[in-house]
């Protein structure tokens, strides 16, 4: 039977490092899906500060869309996996199909949006058939001000949602302020 842990928290909070404590207390047997697109050297620094903090035997997967269908084969390798992160998938999604944001109807930002609960829902699915031990990591960016432009308060409404989506499917909640996490559910 699978385990799902969501660890929540707003940026720098210590998330991931309590994400990657959480699967390293578990075993050396740990898949890593990692969803951000290293698209400039900025974002590649960021890339590699988190290679460094995993052991080397983790191995990592680089993937956004269509998670559910390596869950299985990853399964069959490893008991642990840590998705990080559920803000960068969701990001990665809103863009797959070219959609201008901005100038979409609001049936398109209705439609991506459910496009994107359904990779979220069918992973989730996915993962429940195993016996994973299944950490994902997620922003809290619903405790800032509500941005003043429309790309920017559709993303805060997808992932505000896909994050009550998976708080409620998860086994175990945390959230992550100032490096130290409190857990809110199980």
């Amino acid at each position: 039977m699978s385990k799902i842990i969501l660890v929540t928290g707003g940026a720098r909070s210590g998330k991931s490092g309590f994400a990657e404590s959480l699967c390293k207390a578990r075993n050396n047997s740990t898949a890593y899906i990692a969803t951000s697109v290293a698209f400039d050297d900025e974002m590649k620094e960021r890339v590699r500060k988190h290679q460094e903090s995993r052991p080397q035997e983790w191995q990592t997967y680089e993937i956004y869309k269509d998670i559910y269908t390596i869950i299985d084969e990853i399964s069959q390798k490893h008991d642990t996996v840590i998705l990080d992160c559920i803000t960068l998938l969701v990001n990665n999604l809103m863009f797959v199909d070219g959609i201008d944001i901005d100038n979409a109807t609001e049936q398109e930002i209705n439609e991506l949006e459910e496009y994107i609960k359904d990779q979220v829902t069918k992973m989730i699915e996915e993962v429940k058939k195993t016996d994973l031990y299944f950490v994902m990591v997620t922003n809290e960016i619903g405790l800032g001000v509500v941005p003043s432009y429309k790309l920017g308060r559709v993303y805060c409404d997808f992932v505000g949602r896909i994050n009550q989506m998976l708080g409620k499917l998860s086994d175990e909640v945390y959230f992550t302020v100032c490096g130290i996490p409190t857990k809110i559910k199980g």
